[in-house]
C-alpha cells in the first residue's frame, strides 16, 4: 500500500521543516537583537573574527538554508495544487441524463441477490503509441496524455489517429513506388548497395509502430450527423472551424505545422492545391529545410502576397473558384473529391491584408493565422494540442501538433522523397547501416555456417523467407512474445549480430531507451529459457554487448538464400542452374504479412536478389517463350515492378500476342491505381517497351 510512505514522507517533510526554527530558537534565539550600534560596528571592524560574529554568522546562513528548503516545499505544493485545480476543471461531469442511467445501474445492482456472482467488465481499450511495454513486449499506456482523445504520442507531437493511418498508408506507398520503380541489375551480392533502400525517418517508424499496437477507437458521428452546419465542420486537419482561426500560446507553431501536415495528407491524391502558405511562415515552421523541401511537396503552393493566393484559387483549379469553398466542404464530408485548400499566415500579414484575408477565408480557404486574430476566432494551445478558446475561455478539440524535426520527417514521407535506384550495372553509396557492406572478417564469418550437408543434424530450423517459424525436427516451437519472435528474425537478418540499441530502437521505435533495456532482457531471459527446455540449447549468443544467432544449433532459411546469392555471383562461368538456386531457396518475402518498420529495407533487398535471378535467367535463355515465363514468374514475384512489365509486355509483342500485352498492361495500370499510385506516374508507354528487347539480355 502506498499511505505509509506517503505518510512518512509527509511527517519527513514536516520534522525539516519545523526541526531547525525550533533548535536555533531554543539554542541561539532569534536571529537578530535590533540592529547593530556604532560603537558595535566600530568594534567589529576593528576585531572582525571574534566568537560572538562567528555565531551570528553560523546561525544567519543556517536561517537561510532553511529559508531556501521552505522556498522549494512551497514552490512543490503549490505546483502540485495547481495540477489538481486544473485537472479538476478539466473533469467533464455528467449530464443529466448520465446522471440518471447511473443512478439506475446503481439501483440495479443493489437489487442483486448477495449469492449472484457477477464479473466485472473488462476495462475499456485505448490506443496505445508510446509506453512501457508489457510482458509481452508490447507497449502499454504510460498515462492518461498518451491515450488522450483517441490519437497516437510521439516524441515531438501528437497526431490524430486518421492523421498516424495516413501517415503509415503514404510510407507503404513509398516503399510501393520504390519496388515499382527499380531497374533490375547484373545480380550482386545479397549486402546490396542501392541508394533507394535507405529507411524511413525514425518518426514514420515510430508512427506505425504505435498503429500496429493500438486499437482503433468507435467511430464518431460527424458534423453532418450531428445537425450543424457545413461552415462549422472541421477542416481536413480534423479540429479546425472551416472560417478560420488564429493560433496563440506556445503550442501554436506546432499547431501550425499539424495543419500544414494534415492538410498535405488530405489532398495528396488530388492534383488541386491543398495548402497555401506564405514563404515567412515556411520558413519559420520547418527551418533550414524549408527551400529544400517546400518544392517537392505536391499540393503546397508558397506566396508571398494575397493577390497570388487568390490566383491559386480561383486559377482554374477544381472547386476552387467563388462557391467552390462549399462544394469542397460538401466533398470532405461525403468523403468525395478534393478537400478544400488551407491558407496559413501569420498575424502581422493578416493585419496587413485583413480584408483580403477576410474575403479568402469567405470564398475560398480555411485560413489558419499564426497569431491573434480579430476577424475570427483565436485559439490558446498548449504544446500537447489542447486548446481553448480565447474569448470564452472553453475547451476546444485536441489537434494536431508537431515540433520541427518531426514535421520534417513526415513532411519527408509525404514528398516520397524515394532516391533514384542506379541504372543497371552501376552502383552507389549506401546510406542504410543495416544494408552496408560487411567487413571482410564478416563476410568470411556469414560463408563458414550458413548452409551444410544434407546430414545436418541440428536439430532446430528458423524459418523468416515466408511465415516467421521455429521449427524442432519439424514441428513448430510456440514462441509466447511478439518481440521475442522479432528479435529472431532480426537476428536472422543479421548474422553477425545486434547489440542492445540496435534491438531496442528496432523492436520499439520511437520509445525512451533507457525504458526498454530492462524489458529487452526479459523477452531475451523468457525466449532462451524456451528453446532451452524445448531443445535443450542455447540458441542466443551474448558476448560484448552482442547478441548473435548460434550457427552451430539452427539452420536459417535466409543465410541458405543468401549462401545461393553468393555463389552464382561468384560463379566462373554462367550456370543457369545457380540462378535457379536462388529462385528456389525463396519461398517468399522476408516475415510475410509483418510489418514491422525495420523489415522493408532488408525485404525488399532480399526481394531484389530473386528479381535480379529472374531477369538473369530470361536474359540467358535462346528461347522468348522461356524468357517470357521467366518474366512472368520474376511478376508474381513483385507485380509492382515496372521494368518487369516493360520487358514481359516487349516478350508478348515479339511473339506476336498484342491482346495479352494490352491485357497485362491493363492490369498493372489498375494494380498500381488500387495501390495508390496515380496512373500518370507510371505509363506503360510504347516508348518504354522498346527500352527492351525482346529477348532481355543481362
Amino acid at each position: 500500500m502506498r499511505w505509509p510512505r506517503q505518510l512518512m514522507s509527509l511527517l519527513f517533510v514536516l520534522t525539516l521543516l519545523a526541526g531547525p526554527p525550533i533548535v536555533l530558537l531554543s539554542l541561539v534565539g532569534a536571529p537578530t537583537q535590533g540592529w547593530p550600534t556604532a560603537a558595535q560596528a566600530r568594534e567589529w571592524v576593528q576585531n572582525p573574527l571574534t566568537e560572538q560574529t562567528l555565531t551570528a554568522a553560523l546561525t544567519i546562513a543556517a536561517w537561510l538554508v532553511w529559508l531556501l528548503l521552505a522556498y522549494t516545499v512551497t514552490i512543490r505544493v503549490l505546483t502540485r495544487l495547481s495540477a489538481t485545480v486544473s485537472w479538476l476543471r478539466r473533469m467533464p461531469l455528467p449530464t443529466p441524463l448520465q446522471a440518471t442511467a447511473g443512478g439506475i445501474a446503481s439501483a440495479a445492482v443493489l437489487g442483486v441477490s448477495s449469492h449472484a456472482i457477477t464479473t466485472p467488465p473488462p476495462p475499456p481499450t485505448q490506443p496505445v503509441a508510446a509506453g512501457t511495454p508489457d510482458k509481452a513486449g508490447n507497449p502499454t499506456p504510460p498515462d492518461s496524455d498518451v491515450l488522450a482523445d483517441a490519437g497516437i504520442s510521439v516524441a515531438g507531437g501528437w497526431l490524430p489517429r486518421d492523421v498516424a493511418e495516413q501517415i503509415s498508408a503514404a510510407a507503404a506507398l513509398v516503399w510501393l513506388s520504390r519496388r515499382r520503380s527499380y531497374r533490375p541489375r547484373p545480380p550482386g551480392p545479397p549486402s546490396r548497395d542501392d541508394t533507394d533502400l535507405v529507411p524511413l525517418p525514425p518518426t514514420v517508424a515510430a508512427v506505425q509502430a504505435a498503429l500496429a499496437d493500438s486499437t482503433p477507437p468507435p467511430t464518431e458521428p460527424s458534423a453532418a450527423s450531428t445537425g450543424s452546419s457545413p461552415l462549422d465542420g472541421p477542416t481536413v486537419g480534423g479540429a479546425f472551424p472551416r472560417a478560420g482561426v488564429g493560433l496563440t500560446e506556445l503550442g501554436a507553431q506546432d499547431a501550425a505545422r499539424g495543419l500544414l501536415v494534415t492538410s498535405l495528407l488530405a489532398g495528396r491524391h488530388h492534383p488541386a492545391v491543398s495548402v497555401v502558405v506564405t514563404r515567412s511562415v515556411l520558413a519559420g515552421l520547418l527551418g533550414p529545410t524549408a527551400e529544400t523541401l517546400g518544392p517537392r511537396l505536391p499540393g503546397l503552393a508558397v506566396i508571398d502576397n494575397l493577390g497570388q493566393a487568390a490566383g491559386l484559387f480561383s486559377g482554374g483549379h477544381p472547386g476552387r473558384g467563388r462557391g467552390g469553398r462549399d462544394q469542397a466542404q460538401r466533398n470532405t464530408q461525403e468523403g468525395a473529391g478534393p478537400p478544400g485548400p488551407t491558407l496559413i499566415v501569420d498575424a502581422v500579414f493578416a493585419t496587413d491584408n485583413a480584408e483580403t484575408l477576410a474575403s479568402l477565408a469567405i470564398n475560398f480557404a480555411a485560413v489558419a493565422v499564426l497569431g491573434r486574430w480579430p476577424a475570427g476566432e483565436t485559439w490558446q494551445v498548449d504544446p500537447s494540442g489542447r486548446t481553448h478558446r480565447q474569448d470564452s475561455e472553453s475547451a476546444g478539440p485536441r489537434i494536431c501538433v508537431l515540433t520541427q524535426v518531426t514535421a520534417t520527417d513526415l513532411l519527408t514521407v509525404i514528398a516520397n522523397p524515394g532516391t533514384a535506384p542506379p541504372e543497371p550495372g552501376t552502383s552507389g553509396p549506401s546510406r542504410n547501416p543495416a544494408l552496408a557492406r560487411r567487413s571482410p572478417q564478416q563476410e568470411a564469418t556469414l560463408q563458414d555456417h550458413p548452409v551444410r550437408a544434407g546430414n545436418d543434424k541440428r536439430r532446430l530450423q528458423l524459418r523468416v523467407l515466408g511465415e516467421p517459424t521455429l521449427l524442432l525436427d519439424g514441428h513448430p516451437v510456440e514462441i509466447r512474445r511478439t518481440a521475442a519472435l522479432q528479435v529472431l528474425v532480426f537476428l536472422a537478418a543479421h548474422p553477425d549480430g545486434a547489440d542492445t540499441r540496435q534491438l531496442t530502437d528496432a523492436i520499439w521505435p520511437g520509445l525512451p531507451r533507457r525504458s526498454l533495456t530492462g524489458r529487452l532482457y526479459t523477452t531475451l531471459s523468457d525466449l532462451r529459457a524456451t528453446i532451452r527446455s524445448t531443445a535443450g540449447v542455447t540458441l542466443i549468443e551474448h558476448s560484448d554487448d552482442r547478441y548473435r544467432l548460434d550457427p552451430t544449433g539452427v539452420t536459417v532459411d535466409l543465410w541458405r538464400f543468401r549462401h545461393a546469392v553468393r555463389d552464382a555471383i561468384t560463379a566462373v562461368a554462367t550456370d543457369v542452374t545457380t540462378w535457379k538456386a536462388v529462385i528456389d531457396a525463396y519461398p517468399g518475402d522476408l516475415a510475410a504479412r509483418r510489418t514491422w518498420p525495420w523489415l522493408d529495407p532488408i525485404r525488399e533487398a532480399t526481394r531484389r536478389n530473386v528479381i535480379d535471378a529472374h531477369v538473369a535467367l530470361a536474359g540467358a535463355s535462346p528461347d522468348v517463350r522461356k524468357a517470357l515465363a521467366w518474366l512472368q514468374a520474376g511478376i508474381r514475384i513483385d507485380p509492382y515492378n515496372a521494368d518487369l512489365h516493360s520487358r514481359a509486355v516487349s516478350a508478348l509483342i515479339a511473339l506476336g500476342d498484342h491482346d495479352a500485352a494490352d491485357h497485362l498492361r491493363k492490369d498493372y495500370a489498375r494494380r498500381l491505381a488500387v495501390a495508390g499510385i496515380l496512373p500518370t506516374e507510371t505509363p506503360l508507354t510504347t516508348a518504354t517497351l522498346m527500352d527492351h528487347p525482346a529477348i532481355p539480355t543481362r
